[in-house]
């Protein structure tokens, strides 16, 4: 007997994908950012078994949209630091401009 995968037998998104893991909402961008490295180099191993590079691969997208908003944060508030001539914040500049 073979198996046979319907359409309505595959979800349109993972479950996991909805939400993101606890853990992560608390690393540092340098813990995120080694996590994400560790799930990069596994995949690209190619030892990983399809169910666990699914799971990895979720977890990375996970880690990468945490590492991308941490990098975002920062951002703003550089854009925030520039000094008058009184020392007082006087205005915004863009980190790339200058």
């Amino acid at each position: 007997m073979a198996l046979r995968l319907t359409p309505a037998a595959i979800p349109a998104k993972p479950a996991r994908m909805d939400a993101e893991d606890p853990a992560i909402a608390t690393m540092s961008f340098e813990e995120a950012l080694r996590a994400l490295e560790d799930v990069v180099r596994r995949l690209e191993g190619g030892e990983v078994p399809l169910d666990e590079s699914i799971g990895l691969y979720e977890r990375g997208e996970q880690l990468r949209r945490h590492c991308q908003a941490r990098l975002d944060a920062a951002q703003a508030r550089i854009d925030k630091i520039v000094a008058g001539p009184e020392g007082k914040a006087s205005a915004t500049v863009p980190l790339d401009a200058g």
